[in-house]
């Protein structure tokens, strides 16, 4: 079993642009090699929003070094690249985009949930690349409620397997190193027994309700329970109905340096990486049609 290390609490919420009420649960800042291969988790809301005439959300920035996955559980977002891609994903669904070499985008709440209003709830969750990757081509992956397969836990509840692998279902994001994100719903009262890798980094986050973590220590709303690489399982409990975001992968043991929306290796990449970006290296967003 792997070790219980600590349960991170009290995260300060802060905005986004003008759209994003977000708690940083993660960061390399806060939790260093302990999160690799991840680099930060942004949680925003739950937060209610009136209906307006005016775009809410982030305009256009870049990226590079890295992938960011946006999990909406309520609301509507919509997105644009300078790759050319633009999406749209509600509740249940998942945006997986490799910055990688470079790109610029803007996310926005959609227009109608804009108009009507509404409750907003999402996580963004920024994942390493390792060196050998940092320039490769972007990539974009629309991936679908319908798309994510469900997993039940034996009457305790059920799981949603983003990436990686779950008792032996194949989530449909493709990923650079081996790394697992599963969407977890345990109901009161139940426990269920979540394996991974050994020598795996391991992190459970509960969004709502609260849950006993290896029988030791209880993690409530955004509460995030940290464990130990060696080992291979942890279990947890929900005292209340729960929604967990689980996620576990194999370490990047490379060095992390990063600035603004860039991560790489070196300052050397890093000054690169402003300089690309201002010279329009990493693309302009096209004018919305």
């Amino acid at each position: 079993m792997k070790t219980l290390v600590a349960v991170n609490r009290d995260a300060d919420t802060h905005w986004v642009g003008n759209g994003f009420p977000v708690r940083t649960l993660f960061s390399p800042q806060t939790l260093g090699e302990w999160i690799s291969p991840f680099l930060m988790l942004d949680y925003a809301g739950p937060a209610e929003f009136p209906p307006s005439d005016e775009p809410r959300g982030v305009g256009e920035h870049p990226h590079r070094g890295f992938e960011t996955v946006t999990i909406v559980y309520q609301g509507e977002l919509e997105h644009r690249d300078s790759a050319g891609n633009h999406g749209k994903i509600g509740p249940g669904d998942v945006q997986w985009m490799t910055a990688a070499s470079g790109v610029v985008h803007e996310e926005w709440h959609e227009q109608a949930f804009t108009k009507q209003g509404g409750v907003l709830e999402m996580v963004q969750l920024w994942v390493n690349l390792p060196a050998k990757d940092k320039m490769s081509p972007p990539r974009y992956q629309e991936i679908l409620s319908r798309q994510i397969p469900v997993i039940d836990l034996d009457g305790a509840g059920t799981a949603r397997v983003i990436a990686g692998e779950f008792r032996g279902t194949k989530g449909p994001a493709q990923t650079f190193t081996p790394l697992n994100v599963w969407d977890v719903r345990l109901k009161a009262g139940h426990r269920t027994d979540l394996e991974f890798p050994a020598g795996s980094t391991a992190l459970v986050l509960v969004l709502k309700g609260k849950a006993m973590m290896n029988g030791t220590e209880p993690a409530d709303e955004a509460d995030l329970a940290v464990f130990d690489r060696e080992g291979g399982a942890v279990t947890v409990e929900a005292q209340v109905d729960s929604t967990l975001l689980v996620m576990s992968g194999e370490p990047i043991d490379e060095p992390v340096v990063s600035y603004g929306p860039f991560v790489m290796n070196t300052q050397a990449e890093i000054r690169q990486a402003i300089s690309d970006y201002q010279s329009g290296k990493m693309g302009h967003l096209a004018a919305p049609s």
